[in-house]
């Protein structure tokens, strides 16, 4: 005799589908990016500025996604996002790039629920680089050099502005200009 479950087989059944932060963690593990940036910025004491952001992509027929996913993190916005490809999709982006909202939220949800894919590396350096820029190292030369090395690791990997500048080439990265 063949016992039958009681239980749906289905997308209905509660006990198949993942909690909210499982579902974020495969949503960013897909469409995420962690991203640090060093620009131009003749205001900034050396001259450039370390840039930082989480965001994740997606249509904008899918904005609803993105709004639970900024209203469980409770900060970040939703912006359009300019493709660089043939598509004609209108792209958004939720993006948190307060430095606060990533060092209280974003990584704190990160450490406790790790991604499953490479993207795993990237978040380990992007939160290096917070902390670096927490201890003030993105004020001197040697820690802006230090973090441009890391972002030459991220994400598409490409050689850092800051190190191929005139600034980055003259000055010895052991020497900080306070």
């Amino acid at each position: 005799m063949v016992e039958i479950s009681e239980n749906p087989i289905s997308a209905d059944n509660q006990q198949e589908r993942p909690g909210i932060d499982e579902w974020i963690v495969g949503f960013t593990d897909g469409e995420g990016c962690f991203s640090i940036s060093i620009v131009r910025n003749r205001v900034c004491r050396l001259g450039w500025q370390v840039q930082h952001e989480f965001s994740v992509t997606q249509s904008a027929a899918s904005l609803e996604a993105l709004e639970l996913i900024r209203e469980t993190f409770g900060c970040g916005t939703i912006i359009p996002n300019r493709r660089r490809d043939n598509h004609n999709d209108l792209m958004l982006r939720f993006s948190v790039k307060r430095r606060m909202d990533l060092i209280n939220v974003i990584i704190p949800f990160f450490t406790e629920h790790p991604l499953r894919t490479a993207k795993q590396s990237d978040f380990a350096r992007f939160q290096a680089v917070l902390i670096l820029m927490e201890e003030g190292r993105h004020l001197v030369s040697s820690g802006l050099a230090e973090i441009a090395t890391i972002t030459e690791s991220m994400n598409r990997r490409q050689r850092s502005r800051y190190l191929e500048s005139s600034e980055a080439i003259r000055r010895p990265s052991h020497i900080d200009l306070r």
